[in-house]
Formats: C-alpha cells, sequence, structure tokens
C-alpha cells in the first residue's frame, strides 16, 4: 500500500536496518557531499546517505530528471532554491524518487519507482520484500 504523504526517513531506521531482515539501508542523494551530511545530521539518521551531486547513479538506474528551463526559472525565483548551487554542479537535476532491494550479487530484486514524490514506498512493504528472499 502506498502512502499520499512523504515518508519520514527518519522512521525508516526503526525497523529496516536490523540484521534479521538481513538488509542495509543507503540513500542516494543529488546533494553535494557537505549539504548530503548536514541533512543526515540535522534528521539524526543512522543509515548513511550517498551524494550523486553529478547524477550518474541516478542516470544508471533511469530515474534522472532535468529540470527544464521553466522550473528551474520556478526553483530559482520563486522557491528561491539553486539546485545546482546547492548539490555543487553545473546541471539542474533531481531523481525520481526510488526504492531498490539488491542483492549481494547486485541483482535488483525489488523496485519501486514513482515520478509523484508524494507516493513513496511503506517500509512495511520492503520488510516484506526482504522477508522473501
Amino acid at each position: 500500500m502506498h502512502s499520499k504523504r512523504r515518508v519520514d526517513p527518519c522512521r525508516l531506521t526503526s525497523n529496516w536496518n536490523k540484521p534479521k531482515y538481513g538488509g542495509q539501508l543507503i540513500a542516494v542523494s543529488p546533494q553535494s557531499p557537505d549539504n548530503s551530511l548536514s541533512q543526515q545530521e540535522k534528521e539524526e539518521l543512522t543509515f548513511q546517505v550517498l551524494s550523486d551531486p553529478n547524477g550518474r547513479v541516478a542516470d544508471r538506474y533511469n530515474v534522472l530528471f532535468e529540470l527544464p528551463d521553466y522550473l528551474q526559472n520556478t526553483f530559482k525565483n520563486i522557491l528561491k532554491r539553486d539546485l545546482a548551487e546547492f548539490n555543487k554542479t553545473d546541471r539542474w537535476i533531481l531523481p525520481v524518487p526510488a526504492t531498490y532491494m539488491i542483492d549481494r550479487e547486485g541483482i535488483i530484486r525489488f523496485a519501486h519507482v514513482n515520478p509523484d514524490f508524494m507516493k513513496r514506498l511503506e517500509p512495511q512493504e520492503m520488510i516484506d520484500q526482504l522477508k522473501k528472499l
């Protein structure tokens, strides 16, 4: 079941990163390494937040979104957020929200991708998928 609200990443750590499920949670962010670390500390996340400021990882998973000029203008002038500056890159990119379960051999065993950032995978669904392995 998918939620219409944004999943609180802190909520994930309490159930997800337990050895009994055999999984490890890792987040990949388009933010610069410094901003990724700041976010991790601010949210008191107990899992790794890796930085992908140039979108190489997101591009390899086909979930990279290059913002068109009109959205760049909205971000800069209305939202007062310069993504290229914030992410320390010359590209205006965002990843499509995605959750993957990748086994030890590097095979994707489960994927949830939805361009609507308000529809995130519920943590229990991932736990259920981990139990199937």
